[in-house]
């Protein structure tokens, strides 16, 4: 696909190209059922592992101070939670292949 990402609409668009039997709007469907189950079972502390694809997970960052860097003012950063994908070894082998 280039340097260019590729968005949720290209991908249902793509998807229904290769899929005729399904209309845009199924295809869309299931393109957004994926992606909420996927979120739901991170939401709750969950990891979903797409085999040859990777592993969707979530990561703990500690609390810690910063700076805002508009006044230079110590600020304290909380505790967060953010997504984290490792990638399967199928996958890293296509986008290593020369």
């Amino acid at each position: 696909m280039g340097s260019r990402p590729m968005i949720k609409s290209e991908l249902v668009s793509s998807l229904a190209a290769e899929n005729p039997d399904l209309s845009h709007k199924e295809v869309e469907q299931v393109v957004a059922v994926i992606l909420e189950r996927i979120a739901e079972a991170l939401e709750s502390g969950g990891r979903v592992e797409l085999r040859g694809f990777g592993a969707f997970s979530v990561r703990t960052r500690a609390a810690r101070s910063g700076r805002n860097p508009k006044t230079g003012a110590a600020v304290t950063v909380p505790v967060k939670r953010v997504p984290f994908f490792k990638s399967g070894k199928e996958l890293r082998t296509r986008l290593n292949a020369d």
